[in-house]
């Protein structure tokens, strides 16, 4: 449904798109993947018009609709959460309050003063809003607005309050709204906090739409994703299978590439000699220029760059205590309200812990408090024996001197470290040769942010305190952070949003509540499936009770016999079920396009059930009563 025909563009000197061709359809859900600069963002903004290639042509099948949403978006409302999220049905609101405004008009009019043409306006609106349920669209608001984060209270909130985060909250619920035919998202979890990034994952997974998605969460491309397209020197490549898939089958092109790139070289140096040879001597001194100018035509093989292997030696360290850290009833409170109580937990040697919680449970908080920047309001936070720590704070790219080169800054920073230790690191991290030399003035947020990380991994510490160290990062410069945080043989307690990061490093899981910390023992995955199944039993009785707003089950007793009984009982298993119907229905409506021939009959399916729901409960109150 999208084409893109002979795309090139060209920013200087350098070649962004190189005559590409795409094509992509509407139930494919592909990832975007390149390093920083190969034009993942430019190319999303070119499908969606908002910008145009220098030569060739996107074409875009007639009808289909395109949904986009850019890193960034300047949202400007004064409406609430609700009503700026709801105002995507603007029109279907407009046409039921017109129809509301021509019911009050006849009620109050007679036979003979009513004008044919308000009954023949209004016979069109009754068609037009049977077709567009208003109801069933709210409803479905209500729920991506969950799934996205927002608490009921939050609904009213007026939109201008909101931080930023939660401003592209509101965004992407606008667009998951529109139920376009094909998304362009470009980095859209990056305001997302964990339980909404799986949620989201979930939406897109189910999703019965296509789409492109840029994001450095590798979770989101090996879990979401059944196609990768590949950005690199100017070439795009669509990869049939998941991420994973896609790395190896890059390894198995690259290694056949340098074979090739080898035995080129080779060649290139062999006829480099017989043109020299050639050149000495005046009878073949003609032939030596026919030879330079085939060699000068040959289409070299060029070597993709290969990211560089750690081998990175830590600075040795004292070893801790058994005890790294203890925390007693520790809690926390702005502006007089509790953020979190009672948190009490022992780091032990050798942990890797994973802190978690929801958006604005206040995890940086009680980060800030256990690195000592924020002053205890009640509680202990105890270090062990022997124990040194260092700190990589979200604003850590505030600790660099702008002025300094990135190796003064090193040299400022660790002066006890030796600088091949130095370099060795700056090198594990991307830096290497005449880019060491470069000012942090110029330096990108991911480029200072591998620098501040580096600073903290030289300091002689055995326990690493980081909050969201990986913000800023590509996918390459996340590997190789990761990479070098395994090799980190000290104790660990860190805050992420990154899945795989979580998933990779953490052998413990600390789950941050307002009542306390539930402090788990094991992987981030293992973690996961111990909630989904804490929370399945739970789901399984809702589902097979009836509703807080409905009767519940009676047990059975001594009259179970009794034909009155048999007849509530029956009637209990029958609301259950209707229930049960009732919440499928609902849930199916995030993934069917609004307004089609399947969202109408499922709309019409709830309408039936909510119907049944009323009768069954109303017999079933009857027979109770009596």
């Amino acid at each position: 449904m999208i084409y893109v025909k002979n795309g090139s563009l060209s920013f200087g000197s350098q070649n962004l798109f190189d005559s590409i061709n795409l094509a992509f359809q509407q139930d494919q859900k592909i990832g975007v993947f390149g390093r920083n600069g190969t034009g993942k963002s430019t190319l999303l903004k070119i499908i969606s018009g908002m910008a145009r290639f220098d030569e060739g042509s996107v074409d875009i099948e007639r009808y289909k609709r395109i949904g986009y949403m850019p890193q960034e978006v300047t949202l400007l409302s004064e409406k609430s959460v609700y009503d700026e999220t709801l105002s995507v049905f603007e029109r279907f609101i407009e046409l039921e309050r017109e129809k509301a405004a021509i019911e009050a008009e006849l009620e109050k009019s007679t036979h003979d003063t009513i004008n044919p043409d308000t009954l023949e306006r209004y016979s069109a609106l009754l068609e037009e809003c049977c077709t567009h349920d208003l109801a069933l669209a709210k409803e479905r608001t209500e729920r991506i607005l969950k799934g996205l984060g927002f608490s009921r209270k939050m609904f009213d909130q007026p939109v201008q309050e909101l931080s930023v985060g939660w401003k592209m909250r509101v965004v992407l619920a606008k667009l998951l709204l529109e139920d376009a035919d094909f998304y362009l998202f470009d980095e859209p979890t990056n305001h997302l906090d964990l339980p909404t990034k799986e949620w989201f994952l979930e939406f897109l997974k189910q999703g019965r739409f296509g789409f492109l998605l840029v994001s450095h969460d590798r979770h989101y491309l090996d879990d979401g994703c059944d196609y990768i397209l590949g950005l690199e020197r100017g070439r795009a490549k669509v990869f049939r299978g998941n991420f994973s898939a896609y790395l190896k089958e890059e390894e198995h092109q690259r290694e056949l590439t340098q074979s090739a790139y080898v035995r080129q070289q080779k060649e290139i140096t062999r006829k480099q000699e017989t043109i020299e040879r050639f050149r000495a001597s005046a009878s073949k001194a003609r032939m030596a220029q026919s030879m330079e100018k085939q060699l000068d035509k040959m289409e070299r093989v060029e070597v993709d760059p290969i990211m560089p292997s750690l081998k990175l030696t830590f600075p040795p360290t004292e070893r801790p205590g058994a005890c790294v850290l203890t925390v007693e009833n520790v809690r926390h409170a702005f502006e007089g309200n509790t953020l979190f109580e009672k948190v009490s937990s022992i780091v032990q040697r050798g942990d890797k812990v994973a802190l978690v919680a929801p958006n604005g449970t206040g995890k940086t908080t009680l980060f800030n408090v256990l690195t000592g920047k924020y002053s205890l309001q009640g509680g202990k936070v105890i270090l062990g024996h022997n124990v040194t720590y260092a700190v990589f704070e979200q604003d850590q790219l505030k600790s660099l001197n702008p002025r300094n080169t990135i190796i003064e800054e090193l040299f400022q920073s660790v002066p006890q470290v030796q600088e091949s230790v130095i370099r060795s690191f700056l090198g594990s991290f991307l830096f290497s040769g005449d880019s060491i030399q470069k000012k942090i003035s110029v330096l990108s947020g991911g480029e200072r942010n591998r620098v501040a990380m580096v600073k903290v991994l030289l300091q002689k510490a055995n326990f690493l305190l980081l909050d969201e160290p990986t913000n800023h990062l590509d996918l390459y410069a996340k590997e190789v952070l990761l990479q070098a945080l395994q090799r980190y043989e000290g104790t660990m307690l860190f805050v992420s949003h990154d899945h795989s990061f979580l998933q990779s490093l953490a052998n413990r899981v600390w789950e941050l509540t307002p009542e306390g910390l539930h402090d788990f023992k094991g992987s981030y995955e293992e973690y996961l499936y111990y909630k989904k199944s804490k929370e399945t039993p739970e789901e399984d009785s809702k589902a097979q009770g009836a509703s807080s707003k409905q009767p519940a089950p009676k047990a059975a007793d001594k009259n179970a016999g009794d034909p009155l009984k048999k007849e509530l009982n029956s009637l209990e298993q029958r609301i259950a079920k209707t229930e049960q119907d009732i919440e499928s229905l609902n849930k199916s409506f995030l993934t069917i396009a609004y307004g089609s021939t399947e969202y109408e009959k499922a709309a019409q399916r709830l309408k039936r059930s909510q119907k049944n729901l009323e009768e069954l409960t109303a017999q079933w109150e009857s027979l109770s009563v009596g």
